[in-house]
């Protein structure tokens, strides 16, 4: 059960996101290939149709531009690129969002946001790892006591973590201090579980939250970006790689990933545990029933 910016890179695949890739070389690129993205960027889908003197056409460009663009992005011609292009679309990538800015209205904000959003999740859904999403699973039914760690933004991920698994009938606790994580985890064992979320995987107080439960023997969960030292101090860690947008301050999409990692860890890890923990969920629904208007 699995549910769920990069440099312009020849060895890039499309399921890794062409738009991204165009959207993250832009700076890059030629002023005259530059028209080209910014065209591709804004109208995704028209390129489909489009042999490459009308898309030349469209951008005012000429067509050796068209064809320099495709090199630039790691592919032989404008019929492959064209062709991984049309892929990436047609494996999950259905929107792209274009950065809000001051020449956009106030009616544009939700689409774009939405936009945003759907492409996001698609694109974690469609990178997400099966084997380790059920070892993740796997881990938190056999555990005795679960850890949920997050910092910052982090935090309100490790809240809402914990406000889903303590209903495994697994004692379940969150911190997000740094002091209280490190005096906590020193007091874990091998039969405890750490969950750390990070967007960054860089956080320095959270690497050191993870190291000493790590020493004393816990087993560590981390669902954060790919390539930082927090993801190789996990037993089991979930990739969450989100293109996020770096003008932005506060997380967006990559939060959004990490809920849905949540919500799918919560609904797995009870089928696993199987008609008790079924019926657990069952009693703590009914308790709070009471606690809502009748219409």
């Amino acid at each position: 059960m699995s549910l769920i910016s990069l440099p312009i890179s020849p060895i890039a695949t499309p399921e890794k996101g062409l738009l991204a890739r165009i959207r993250s070389a832009t700076t890059e690129l030629s002023r005259a290939e530059r028209q080209v993205a910014e065209f591709l960027l804004q109208k995704p889908h028209d390129i489909v149709s489009m042999p490459i003197r009308v898309l030349a056409q469209a951008c005012q460009v000429s067509e050796p531009t068209v064809v320099r663009f495709s090199l630039s992005m790691g592919f032989d011609g404008y019929k492959a690129f064209k062709l991984a292009f049309a892929k990436s679309l047609a494996t999950g990538i259905p929107y792209l969002h274009l950065d809000v800015n001051q020449a956009d209205s106030v009616r544009d904000v939700l689409p774009k946001v939405f936009d945003r959003t759907i492409a996001a999740l698609m694109e974690a859904r469609n990178s997400a790892n099966t084997a380790t999403f059920e070892a993740a699973v796997q881990l938190l039914a056999s555990a005795k006591r679960i850890e949920c760690y997050g910092l910052g933004y982090s935090g309100a991920l490790a809240i809402d973590a914990q406000l889903k698994f303590f209903r495994f009938g697994i004692p379940t606790t969150v911190f997000c201090d740094a002091h209280l994580q490190a005096q906590s985890a020193t007091l874990l064992n091998k039969d405890c579980v750490v969950v750390a979320f990070s967007r960054t995987g860089r956080t320095r107080d959270m690497i050191r939250s993870v190291q000493l439960a790590k020493n004393a023997g816990a087993k560590i969960l981390v669902l954060c970006a790919s390539g930082g030292p927090l993801a190789e101090l996990a037993d089991v860690h979930l990739s969450v790689d989100v293109e996020e947008d770096p003008d932005i301050y506060t997380p967006m999409t990559s939060r959004l990933a990490h809920l849905t990692y949540i919500d799918a860890l919560a609904v797995a890890v009870t089928l696993v545990r199987g008609p008790a923990a079924i019926a657990m969920l069952e009693r703590a629904k009914a308790s709070i029933s009471e606690l809502r208007l009748d219409i």
